[in-house]
């Protein structure tokens, strides 16, 4: 990825709606570049696909919780991929530590986690404990990744 690349990226990141005239002008190209550059970045997967970002308390989804969850080798496979299937399920990480997985939920309140917990993740032959911590307040949330600087100092 050249520095053209990385605007466009920064660019349909912060406003996935920005015109292909808008993006040339702030990248600085012509509208034709702006638009294969699009193209490309798409085709070659570093533009994953386009999405509303949605408040998630308008949407029923207020309550942000994080659960530890530690599992054995044995389902373990069968188990990430039933956790990555559920829509409330907002990401799913293999971590180092004491924990094996960390996962984020969003949902509406108490009793769906109890739901969740109860008729998801513990009948998974793989988990073998959770720990469930809940954010009392959210003072930052994004899928938003930094498009980092060539390290060549381009």
């Amino acid at each position: 990825m050249d520095s053209v690349d990385r605007k466009v990226c920064e660019i349909v990141q912060a406003d996935g709606r920005a015109s292909s005239a808008a993006i040339a002008e702030a990248a600085g190209v012509p509208t034709s570049t702006a638009n294969d550059r699009l193209r490309k970045l798409a085709a070659n997967g570093t533009i994953q696909g386009w999405h509303a970002a949605l408040d998630p308390h308008r949407v029923g989804a207020g309550l942000a919780g994080f659960i530890l969850i530690d599992m054995g080798y044995a389902g373990e496979a069968e188990a990430v991929d039933a956790l990555c299937a559920r829509p409330e399920v907002m990401e799913l990480h293999h971590i180092s530590g004491g924990h094996s997985y960390l996962l984020k939920l969003r949902v509406r309140d108490m009793a769906a986690v109890q739901d969740f917990l109860t008729e998801v993740v513990k009948p998974l032959t793989a988990v073998t404990h959770t720990e469930t911590i809940f954010a009392l307040k959210t003072h930052k949330e994004t899928a938003a990744v930094r498009v980092a600087p060539r390290s060549d100092g381009e």
